[in-house]
């Protein structure tokens, strides 16, 4: 869909559910940011950065008479790191504007008119107080790495730093000639400038978020791994880590793009490249290049760093190319990348090994529910983006879709994920938008479901027994919701009867609503046990046995 288009289908589908939180970022629905073009200087003699940031902009109504950008100043408090803007530009003339805190507020020479396209060039120096990592790495090598989550893109680009605005972008770099450059999309342009200075020119023609941009710059051994769907699959790491780089990036990334393409939808960038960085602690999924930690090369392949890198691909299809217009709905990439990467484990290396997965993701959820009982997975218009993200954002998150793959079933899952990337991909997505879309695939009416999950604190805890009546040929089951909170839930719940341990078991479904129900299923043999959930579907703890 062309970029121009999504704000009004987010003005169309946006806060029509009752779940309608917002976060306090001063979004502006009228302005669209089509591409930002960033020209960079970057330099061994300085931290300081060089930058002209020309910025296309589409006004979706009339009236708009100053242009917001998010920007840091540079200023004592920051021991005078930060930007400071020199000109600003439209038309061959000087735009006045003011720049205080993050906020850079360009006054336009005229109020805008619908549909009208303008391009403005900011023009601005210093050195970024985070956001960009000027440092050395641990071969004490100087590099130059983005760390832009999740709105510290401020700090050097000027930039509409929220995911509800996405772009296309370029990065022009020009820096010493040692260094080899990366960043999203394609490289379109590397030129030796002759006076020790390389030129390299970056263009990303998909729309992303603000975080999702990168830039990686350093003394880099470069593979190209293979290809898929025609896009290049490449490793970047320190020269010194060569040989073990490329040994650990080599899998299994192929592997879970045609996974993910597979059952999810097209894979929406130019290429994807894994790159060591010393910016981030863990993986960090910006689109198309994905920048991990320097101490995830390591030569083993092992299960940890494998782990990592199936979750940020999994982040291309969800955060990277569905993104959440607004941060309280941040559950929408790491919830699903979580999920997602447990999805791929389980057709990769098998059910015992997505089992584990869930199991030390709930152990997760309990000890952060233990010590935040009163926490929601879905903000209530976050302002303090410290706590953006949590434990269970990632791990309730992937519980919330599994315990829902488990209401649906296999087949009306996949459909509703699929339905719901193709409407938004490379757009922006609410919680609204997707239970809508699961609701409609599935014909169910999902807000109890979800109410419960994502906008409720609490957790499930069931205590229960059961007896065999001869006579009547059934199994009586009580089941009590015993959390000490007043939350109740509404779940079902499988239960399974085996008459022997070589017999499969008779599985029914149960629901619970009330803090204590009973059930009387037909059964015509005596079990010899009757279990709970057996394939863990819900998240609960459950205390369940023969009644003595």
């Amino acid at each position: 869909m062309h970029n121009g288009m999504k704000f009004l289908l987010i003005l169309l589908l946006s806060g029509i559910s009752t779940f309608s939180y917002a976060d306090k970022y001063p979004k502006n629905p009228k302005v669209n940011i089509l591409n930002y073009q960033f020209r960079i200087e970057l330099s061994d003699d300085t931290d300081e950065i060089k930058c002209k940031t020309t910025i296309d902009v589409r006004y979706m109504a009339d009236g708009v008479q100053v242009l917001r950008l998010d920007l840091t100043k540079a200023s004592e408090a920051l021991e005078n790191k930060g930007m400071s803007v020199s000109q600003v530009m439209a038309d061959g003339n000087e735009l006045s504007f003011t720049h205080e805190g993050d906020e850079l507020k360009i006054n336009l020479p005229a109020a805008s008119s619908l549909n009208q396209r303008s391009q403005y060039t900011v023009t601005y120096s210093g050195v970024p107080v985070t956001g960009l990592k000027i440092a050395e790495n641990r071969y004490g090598d100087r590099t130059f790495f983005s760390d832009n989550w999740p709105n510290k893109a401020r700090n050097w680009l000027a930039v509409v730093d929220h995911p509800y605005d996405k772009a296309t972008s370029e990065f022009v770099v020009t820096a010493p000639d040692h260094y080899q450059v990366v960043s999203n999309g394609l490289k379109v342009e590397e030129t030796d400038l002759g006076n020790g200075y390389r030129l390299t020119h970056w263009k990303q023609s998909v729309p992303i978020a603000s975080w999702l941009y990168v830039l990686g710059v350093a003394e880099f051994a470069m593979q190209h791994v293979d290809d898929f769907e025609g896009k290049a699959i490449q490793t970047w790491v320190y020269r010194q880590d060569r040989d073990a780089g490329f040994y650990d990036f080599a899998e299994p990334t192929k592997k879970a793009l045609e996974f993910y393409s597979d059952y999810v939808g097209p894979f929406s960038y130019e290429k994807l490249a894994n790159i060591q960085s010393n910016s981030v602690s863990g993986g960090m999924e910006a689109a198309s290049a994905i920048l991990y930690s320097e101490g995830s090369v390591v030569g083993d392949r092992n299960e940890r760093w494998r782990n990592v890198v199936i979750h940020e691909i999994a982040h291309q299809w969800f955060g990277n190319a569905v993104t959440e217009y607004d941060w309280d709905d941040v559950w929408l990439s790491e919830g699903f990348a979580t999920y997602f990467t447990s999805l791929f484990i389980e057709h990769q290396y098998g059910q015992d090994a997505f089992m584990d997965q869930m199991s030390t993701s709930k152990k997760r959820v309990d000890a952060f529910h233990a010590e935040n009982p009163g926490y929601t997975i879905i903000h209530d218009n976050l302002e303090d983006m410290t706590k953006v993200t949590s434990s269970q954002t990632y791990h309730k998150g992937s519980w919330v879709l599994h315990m829902l793959r488990g209401k649906l079933g296999d087949d009306l899952f996949w459909k509703g994920i699929r339905a719901y990337y193709a409407k938004y991909q490379d757009l922006n997505a609410t919680t609204a938008d997707f239970i809508r879309e699961m609701e409609e695939v599935s014909g169910m009416d999902l807000e109890v479901f979800f109410d419960q999950w994502l906008y409720k604190p609490g957790a499930l805890v069931v205590d229960g027994t059961w007896t065999y009546d001869k006579n009547k040929k059934a199994v009586n089951i009580s089941l009590n919701q015993s959390q000490n909170n007043g939350s109740l839930f509404e779940m079902p719940i499988q239960v399974a009867f085996y008459e022997s341990e070589s017999k499969k078991p008779i599985l029914e479904t149960v629901t619970i609503d009330k803090e204590k129900n009973t059930f009387s299923l037909p059964v015509d043999f005596e079990p010899t046990k009757v279990v709970l959930d057996p394939e863990s579907w819900v998240l609960m703890d459950a205390d369940f046995q023969k009644k003595k």
